[in-house]
């Protein structure tokens, strides 16, 4: 077994030593092109952000989850998305609001919890829809499209998220604005985020862009412009 490891190590290593220059010029070329696609992802997406003043109406807020801790508190990042989303349906950018996250599992709910936070504040469970599938970015821009049939959508989250965000939604087709939720600093995990933004850039340029996949579940059509009720499981 030893003897078999080692002549297949001593192979590898020659392989290496014999197109050194070549596996080098690889990877530099992977890395630029990764570079290329995270700062493309990120110059589309920027050109539709606006304040929440000046960014167009549209037939829904969208509200892209994040964590909620076991006692149903809202994380900080989630907080400021639910207060952001709130202040734009208030303001009158949108008649509903669409709460996209993950309800995969019975002790962990993002969506109910951000609707109560919602409701809380006074605005009517009809016009909050709850999308229980959101399990990632591109899925809940899909869902927003082909559940709940909206074609024009202000999506709210943080801002190193919203370019990416904003991207996806335009390259399946929505006519989609961002808002940024940053009213706290977050702290150093901040750097670990941004870091794993770029890989999710280029992971979701290929999606939206390329392969467009299908969701983990999709369904009935529940339309935006009806009743948000159509949406409740409890």
């Amino acid at each position: 077994m030893l003897t078999s490891w080692t002549g297949k190590r001593d192979i590898l290593k020659n392989f290496l030593s014999r197109h050194r220059k070549p596996i080098i010029k690889l990877l530099i070329l992977a890395g630029l092109v990764f570079l290329a696609i995270n700062y493309y992802v990120e110059q589309v997406g920027a050109k539709y952000i606006y304040p929440p003043d000046e960014v167009p109406e549209a037939d829904a807020v969208l509200i892209l989850g994040a964590y909620v801790f076991p006692d149903g508190k809202l994380s900080d990042m989630l907080q400021d998305r639910v207060t952001v989303g709130y202040d734009l349906y208030i303001r009158g950018k949108a008649a509903k609001v669409i709460v996209s996250g993950d309800h995969g599992r019975k002790n962990y709910d993002e969506v109910n919890t951000m609707k109560s936070y919602l409701k809380g504040k006074g605005v009517a469970g009809q016009d909050i829809f709850m999308d229980h599938a959101g399990f990632s970015t591109y899925e809940s821009l899909y869902r927003a499209r082909d559940i709940f049939q909206a074609r024009k959508v202000i999506i709210v989250t943080q801002r190193y998220h919203l370019s990416r965000a904003v991207f996806i939604a335009r390259e399946l087709g929505l006519q989609a604005y961002g808002v940024s939720s940053d009213l706290h600093d977050y702290g150093p995990v901040m750097t670990k985020y941004k870091m794993r933004e770029m890989v999710a850039r280029n992971k979701d340029f290929w999606s939206a862009r390329v392969f467009k996949p299908q969701p983990t579940f999709l369904g009935e059509p529940i339309p935006v412009f009806g009743d948000g009720g159509a949406t409740d499981d409890k």
